[in-house]
């Protein structure tokens, strides 16, 4: 299982702008922004729900709190 690196804010922004950018690739654009729309949506949708995101690990970057 892979380390989670997206904490509560991080989490949230991208659930929401993913399923913001999936409705508005699926119902309302056309040509090349459809496309980019659909895969910005299912990738923040994905890493919002698995709570990771493969780009944070070459930097070691997480938004997510540290454990005590």
């Amino acid at each position: 299982m892979l380390q989670q690196n997206v904490g509560g804010v991080d989490r949230k922004v991208r659930l929401a702008v993913g399923a913001v950018a999936l409705v508005a690739g699926l119902f309302l654009l056309s040509g090349g922004f459809k496309l980019v729309a659909i895969v910005v949506g299912l990738l923040g949708l994905v890493t919002g729900s698995v709570r990771f995101c493969p780009a944070y690990l070459p930097f070691g970057f997480s938004t997510r709190r540290k454990q005590a």
